[in-house]
């Protein structure tokens, strides 16, 4: 396709299902989506009536695309599999997936008083799930779908934490880790076995403020930046935290055909932060 022609980033029509729609990050990305003219199909491990989704939506209406809610656990194949189905049933086709599904929680992470000798297993097997588990098993799903098309991509999120692992979140960083590495190799195996024409790439985000890691980051009843949050700020050269909308530029440009040679790369979403050696 001729570079120059503007159709090659033109998502309308296009159907995507996201796992993890109705986060921040996820919600972000969904909202872009539609309002470029592309179907969504919102994956919630809850069944989300339409009025659920235009209240996480306002603006839903004035867009071209749809914004549509499907229930599915990212970590129970069969009901990723009627998840797919419904979405087939609905939309005729799934041109992609994102997944934004993913999390960490306190007790997988060490402390001045949880120490890493003392994290317990089931958190870590927590985290270890969601992340990389809840990415792997909708890409098998999904995945399965854009063979018999030959045709498509998938987008995972990973995280800055899987380039340089942060103190503290061990599993979390762990399993991000994992995620990017699962990213290249599928790239690789879907183009080799299946077809050239699908795509597997990630967007590493750098500090979003977000509820799961807010307290570390920002004192609420002050306002003011935690010890940890005033750190990474210096070590962010453009001096700020992402907004979730910085996230949709790169995510549109990958999932479009203006991204036809690109697979298996992972882009940096952080404010120079990964480029700053600190000196």
């Amino acid at each position: 396709m001729n570079a120059t022609n503007p159709t090659h980033t033109d998502l309308a029509g296009r159907t995507f299902l996201i796992t993890g729609g109705f986060g921040v990050l996820g919600g972000a990305m969904a909202g872009a989506l539609a309002a470029q003219g592309a179907n969504v199909a919102l994956l919630s491990r809850r069944p989300y009536p339409a009025a659920r989704v235009a209240e996480r939506f306002p603006d839903a209406a004035a867009w071209p695309g749809r914004l549509w809610g499907v229930a599915g656990d990212v970590l129970d194949p069969a009901a990723l599999a009627e998840a797919v189905a419904a979405t087939l049933a609905e939309f005729g086709a799934i041109d992609g997936l994102v997944n934004a599904a993913g999390g960490n929680r306190p007790e997988a992470m060490t402390a001045p008083d949880r120490r890493f000798f003392d994290l317990p297993p089931d958190a870590l097997r927590w985290v270890f799930d969601l992340n990389l588990l809840g990415t792997i098993l909708p890409a098998q799903i999904v995945g399965r779908h854009l063979a018999e098309r030959r045709r498509g991509v998938i987008l995972n999120i990973t995280s800055m934490s899987a380039l340089t692992p942060l103190t503290r979140v061990v599993a979390y960083s762990a399993a991000k880790a994992a995620v990017s590495n699962f990213t290249q190799w599928l790239a690789v195996h879907m183009a080799q076995e299946y077809a050239p024409a699908i795509r597997v790439n990630a967007l590493a985000p750098g500090f979003f403020l977000g509820e799961q890691n807010r307290d570390l980051l920002v004192d609420r009843s002050s306002g003011a930046l935690t010890l940890r949050g005033e750190q990474i700020i210096r070590h962010t050269p453009m001096g700020r935290f992402g907004a979730p909308d910085d996230l949709v530029g790169p995510m549109l440009w990958l999932l479009s055909d203006a991204a036809a040679f690109v697979t298996g790369i992972v882009v940096p979403v952080d404010g120079g932060f990964s480029a700053f050696s600190g000196v």
